[in-house]
C-alpha cells in the first residue's frame, strides 16, 4: 500500500467521521459510513504494524496529518498550520527524517 493511497484512506475517514457528526436522527447511510470509516480506521492501523512506514513529525501541510496534531485536535486533517510539529504523516520506512521542509527536517519524535 502506497503512502498516497494510505493518506487517503486515512483522509477518508476523517471525512466521513465529520460527516457523521451532522444533526439530525441517525440513518441507515449514517450507519455505513460509521462502518466504512472503522474499516478506514483498521486499514491505517494494519499498515502502521507492517513495519513499513514511519510516523513522521512537522512534515505534513496544514489538514493533512495522519493524526495528531496537539491541544484541540483530534486526528486526520485536524492540523492548523503547515509543517506543524506535533503533527504526523505516515511515510516509507527510512524517509522521514531526510524529507526538509522550509522548518527544517522530518522527526521521527514530535518536535517543540
Amino acid at each position: 500500500m502506497s503512502n498516497r493511497t494510505l493518506s487517503a484512506l486515512v483522509a477518508g475517514a476523517f471525512v466521513t467521521a465529520l460527516g457523521s457528526l451532522s444533526a439530525g436522527p441517525a440513518s441507515a447511510d449514517d450507519a455505513a459510513m460509521m462502518k466504512m470509516m472503522k474499516e478506514n480506521q483498521a486499514k491505517a492501523m494494519a499498515a502502521m504494524k507492517t513495519g513499513k512506514f514511519d510516523k513522521c513529525y512537522g512534515v505534513a501541510l496544514k489538514g493533512h496529518n495522519d493524526c495528531f496534531a496537539g491541544a484541540g485536535t483530534s486526528c486526520a486533517g485536524t492540523s492548523k498550520v503547515d509543517y506543524e510539529g506535533n503533527a504526523w504523516k505516515l511515510v516509507p520506512k527510512g524517509t522521514c527524517e531526510a524529507m526538509a521542509t522550509p522548518n527544517g527536517h522530518g522527526s521521527l519524535t514530535p518536535k517543540a
